[in-house]
């Protein structure tokens, strides 16, 4: 038995009595519900959601221009194939929605804003990479040039798909770099340059330091000569690395060691040479 939610695409009945959706182009073409499908037709399958999640996938699809789901499907695959791993149905049916939204507000003369996050490509440089060349797929195949700043989305969506973590884990994981990352470019007054190798070297130190806290692996030492030398001689970096410590303690409840700040001091005083700020004065503390 099938039920056809357009010309596109049919729903059938697996032998767990589990509903699948099956797409291809013309696949529910003057199709009956006692007729054998064109298996040849089929290029996707899903297993619905159950429920109102399913209720909801299901109207979507029906809706959605068929374009649209072909050229996500497709760019999904590709993901998949430079990920090497899947990326699964819940990934599509989300990218098909965004996609659409994209498309319903481009239409309308709106663009929505999305910070730029460089951090993502330092963090996550293969998710990025497989997200670049998704919006890229879907532009081509939609001949819709899509906003650059999907990247940042499909990034955030693909790396929900590829995480073994609590839903948001990574997201959140990304956001409290991003602050830290905020907090030293305020305090050295400057933008710093994300294409240099000491920034990519700073963003994944803080993503471990953030990582470590939460596995009570931090970092510790007996001899606190060199965390002595770097506050005195640094000051700045030091009260940075300070107001760095500060938002950790509130965001995750942990205390950063002074092996720890140690190493976001000696970071911080690095993007400041490279990025030529003045140099405060050094005082005694």
């Amino acid at each position: 038995m099938h039920k056809v939610l357009n010309n596109n695409v049919v729903i059938s009945l697996d032998e767990q009595g589990r509903e699948r959706v099956l797409m291809g182009r013309g696949l529910g073409f003057q199709l009956k519900a006692s007729d054998t499908l064109d298996t040849a037709k089929v290029e996707k399958t899903f297993i619905l959601d159950t429920g109102e999640d399913g209720e909801r996938e299901r109207r979507m699809l029906t809706d959605t221009p068929y374009p649209i789901v072909e050229a996500v499907t497709r760019a999904v695959d590709q993901a998949e194939r430079m990920l090497g791993h899947q990326l699964g149905r819940p990934l599509t049916i989300a990218v098909i929605d965004h996609v659409q939204f994209v498309l319903d507000r481009l239409s309308q003369g709106i663009r929505i804003p999305v910070a730029n996050m460089p951090e993502l490509r330092v963090l996550h440089p293969a998710e990025f990479a497989a997200a670049k060349t998704m919006a890229e797929s879907i532009s081509a195949a939609l001949e819709t040039e899509l906003p650059s700043e999907e990247a940042v989305f499909l990034t955030m969506h693909v790396l929900n798909a590829t995480r073994d973590e609590p839903n948001g884990t990574a997201a959140l994981l990304f956001r409290r770099v991003q602050h830290v990352v905020r907090t030293v470019e305020n305090g050295l007054g400057v933008t710093l340059d994300v294409e240099s190798p000491d920034y990519a070297r700073f963003v994944l130190h803080i993503q471990f330091l953030l990582q470590r806290l939460v596995s009570r692996t931090m970092l510790r030492s007996g001899d606190s000569s060199f965390f002595e030398f770097a506050k005195h001689s640094y000051p700045r970096s030091f009260e940075i690395a300070q107001e760095v410590k500060a938002y950790v303690k509130a965001a995750t409840e942990s205390e950063l060691t002074d092996e720890e700040l140690l190493y976001v001091i000696v970071h911080v005083e690095r993007l400041a040479t490279q990025v030529g700020a003045e140099p405060a004065a050094t005082t005694e503390k």
